[in-house]
């Protein structure tokens, strides 16, 4: 949806992608379940599909809003936000070799390990706070950086635009994935990446009961044309009912993301203030090695936390039992706020420190959240 002048994010993402049905006038998009669509005795495609593998009514819907959320000129949704990852790195040419940050998301780095070596694909992690690390990391095969930020789970923080300038500089492609910050506080591409990555299970779907992934391109271009054929013939798309569940996400994205931010620093200053906390991990807090970046990148800081705790392992999950409204759970980004021991979910070579907990704060009270943190901390 384009009109002048440019719309703010918040109208964007209600109105992108949810034109009323040509057909019915109905205000909230229809779902398209079909599998297969009328074609000619030819192979005619009569209303511009043939097969949902390749292409759906309210998939493009929810492409054509993320790619407006984003700034970018195209968008491709997938099932999972492993799908969309595998299938870009995928996507490089034989012998290419990816940099990945050193604290990521457990997905890619099993990815990195386990299956893109059988692909001709290698990846090295470099520490991707440090710019000039960066740059004397990069070989003559390297093709592509793998940018998190914030990073998950230890909320770390990269310049995109430095990032971005080092890759024009050397002819190699930036993506970076947004999952944390989401198009509402971050546009990656318009700090130069060339694809931003989200897993839209998260804060787009935004109510723990969808799965998907999408990728949004700066340029339909060769890149995009072997992401789109790949995701074609290996079937990873994003179906009708979840394309439909993630638009709706979409619409109050804006107003979750405000709450969840409120929440989030109130709750990481009370953290950063309580004695049997050793660390704190939020980019809100002026005490985060990233603060200053994260303010020029981000319009507010996101609703992810992590901290360590003195006592190690034991007080940890000491912790993560004792809490009655937080509930230990995988994932993020959903109405109510969870939390996890990175580390025991890692599998059988975690990297993440044993005294962390991931937090994913959620649209309660703040006050009622505070209180059960406090009485879970309570010696």
């Amino acid at each position: 949806m384009t009109m002048t002048p440019p719309l703010r994010f918040e109208t964007l993402a209600v109105h992108a992608g949810a034109e009323p049905d040509a057909s019915t006038g109905a205000v909230a998009p229809p779902i398209h379940l079909a599998t297969t669509f009328q074609h000619g005795p030819a192979g005619e495609r009569i209303a511009g599909y043939e097969y949902q593998r390749e292409g759906n009514p309210t998939q493009d819907r929810l492409e054509a809003a993320l790619t407006a959320m984003e700034g970018g000129a195209a968008a491709l949704v997938f099932a999972s936000g492993m799908a969309a990852m595998n299938a870009l790195l995928e996507s490089l040419p034989l012998g290419a070799e990816i940099l990945i940050p050193h604290d990521c998301y457990t997905g890619l780095r099993v990815l990195a390990t386990e299956f893109l070596p059988g692909r001709g694909i290698s990846t090295r992690q470099v520490d991707f706070t440090d710019i000039e690390a960066l740059r004397a990391a990069i070989s003559d095969r390297t093709k592509l950086f793998w940018a998190e930020t914030p990073s998950n789970p230890q909320l770390q923080v990269c310049d995109i635009a430095a990032l971005a300038g080092l890759c024009r500089e050397r002819g190699i492609l930036l993506a970076c994935d947004n999952t944390f910050a989401t198009p509402a506080l971050q546009n990656p591409l318009a700090l130069g990446a060339d694809v931003a990555m989200h897993s839209t299970t998260k804060y787009l779907g935004g109510h723990s009961d969808v799965m998907g992934g999408a990728l949004v391109f700066a340029h339909r271009d060769e890149l995009f044309e072997r992401v789109a054929h790949r995701r074609h013939v290996t079937g990873a798309i994003a179906s009708p009912f979840n394309s439909w569940l993630i638009l709706r996400g979409c619409r109050s994205l804006s107003a979750r993301m405000a709450m969840h931010c409120a929440n989030a620093k109130k709750i990481a200053g009370f953290l950063a203030g309580h004695s049997a906390i050793e660390a704190v991990h939020y980019p809100g807090l002026a005490s985060h090695p990233g603060h200053a970046i994260a303010a020029q990148q981000m319009r507010d800081f996101g609703g992810m936390i992590s901290i360590r705790l003195r006592g190690g392992r034991e007080a940890a999950l000491r912790m993560a039992g004792r809490l009655q409204l937080f509930v230990n759970a995988t994932s993020l980004g959903g109405c109510e706020s969870l939390i996890e021991h990175r580390a025991s979910v890692e599998g059988p070579q975690p990297i993440s420190p044993q005294n962390l907990l991931r937090i994913s704060i959620g649209l309660e009270h703040v006050d009622d959240l505070i209180a059960d943190l406090d009485q879970a901390l309570a010696d």
